[in-house]
């Protein structure tokens, strides 16, 4: 018997551009064009200006730890074939929003403000996932 397929979403609205970037194999995040400011989860104005002139702006993906999770049971099954136990980790983006995602290290790796750099895995034509992984020193 075969493990049961990963629950991809299908997004809508602003996240659906968010996602499609991360199908294309590239973090994007949303930036006001009116006064720079950069926010995640996407959205249709500006929460500092009002601005509805935004854009999807290539990241590159460094930030650092700002919370993780780690989970010892997975509640959908697709996720059951993942080695256990697994983190997911809050990253503070060098933009200054916060993103989640899978951790690509060991769990004796994780701490507070470690520097990390995002993986991104296409799931599909609409959809893509994120994971970060420690920086190696010199990176």
């Amino acid at each position: 018997m075969s493990a049961p397929a990963k629950f991809i979403p299908d997004p809508d609205g602003r996240n659906a551009d968010f996602y499609r970037h991360l199908a294309g194999g590239t973090l994007h995040l949303q930036r006001c064009e009116g006064c720079s400011q950069v926010f995640h989860p996407p959205r249709f104005r500006c929460a500092r200006c009002g601005s509805d002139a935004l854009a999807f702006d290539p990241s590159p993906g460094k930030g650092r730890i700002f919370s993780w999770t780690v989970t010892h049971r997975p509640v959908d099954p697709g996720w059951a074939a993942e080695a256990l136990p697994y983190a997911t980790v809050v990253i503070e983006m060098e933009e200054g929003i916060r993103l989640v995602g899978g951790w690509r290290g060991t769990l004796e790796e994780i701490r507070l403000d470690l520097p990390v750099c995002a993986e991104v895995e296409p799931a599909n034509e609409s959809f893509g996932l994120i994971y970060f992984a420690p920086v190696e020193q010199g990176d």
